[in-house]
């Protein structure tokens, strides 16, 4: 972290803002990412968590300029975190188990196979992953899509919340739970959130590819049987 002292029109505002990405939560990396035009007070309120308009009191803008060469580390550092196939053994979150309850350290070890389970979990995961990267190859076309996929960090959100919810909560699953549980995902550091998330997306690719479902199998079925006793009366009739 770098820390500031800033003189604002109302006395003195501390301002400090992470210089290393494992000081950085998945929740700001993706409030970055959902603002393309972001200013620099935008900025620095994300990644300090100072409301914008206490920024604005600061009385010398120039004294923002000190958190550039800290913002621009952070810039370099997360192309790498993208090419790094390091998968921590465990997360933790800070979760209350009933309502009111003071809020305990719950670990949670990544299993060595990310298997995704439930059935729930697993085919709303299948489903995040193939809408993501059908959109990328509707957009830039199906050769080599691999070299370039870099799925959003809204769509790596959902599926961790997917794969950790039941395991972290105990809990069974429940896909309204489940999306209020994002907001406990992007608490993760994001050294800890994207490697896992960029395993789902790029070494599972069967749960990246569409399913028929049963239901429409046996539809195509009954259809072709239908099919097949209509040409069998007609032959018949031609007897």
């Amino acid at each position: 972290m770098t820390e500031q002292i800033l003189k604002t029109t109302q006395g003195k505002l501390r301002v400090r803002i992470p210089t290393q990405l494992n000081e950085v939560t998945l929740g700001q990396l993706m409030d970055l990412q959902a603002r393309p035009d972001i200013t620099d007070l935008e900025a620095i309120s994300i990644l300090s968590g100072i409301p914008i308009a206490e920024l604005h009191n600061i009385k010398n803008y120039d004294d923002l300029h000190q958190f550039g060469d800290a913002v621009l580390s952070l810039s370099y550092q997360i192309k790498h975190l993208y090419n790094s196939n390091e998968i921590p053994k465990e997360v933790i979150f800070m979760l209350s188990r009933d309502s009111g309850a003071p809020f305990q350290k719950t670990k949670v070890k990544v299993m060595q196979n990310l298997s995704v389970e439930p059935a729930g979990a697993f085919m709303a995961a299948r489903d995040i992953i193939a809408e993501e990267i059908n959109a990328d190859i509707k957009t830039h076309g199906e050769d080599d899509w691999q070299e370039h996929f870099n799925p959003s960090l809204n769509a790596c959100c959902q599926v961790l919340a997917q794969y950790f919810y039941c395991r972290a909560t105990g809990k069974k699953y429940d896909e309204y739970e489940v999306e209020s549980f994002m907001d406990e995902v992007k608490k993760l550091r994001v050294t800890e959130a994207l490697p896992i998330s960029k395993h789902f997306f790029t070494c599972y690719p069967s749960l990246s590819m569409p399913r028929i479902s049963f239901w429409h199998r046996l539809l195509l079925y009954l259809k072709k049987g239908q099919g097949s006793s209509r040409s069998k009366n007609l032959n018949t009739s031609t007897l």
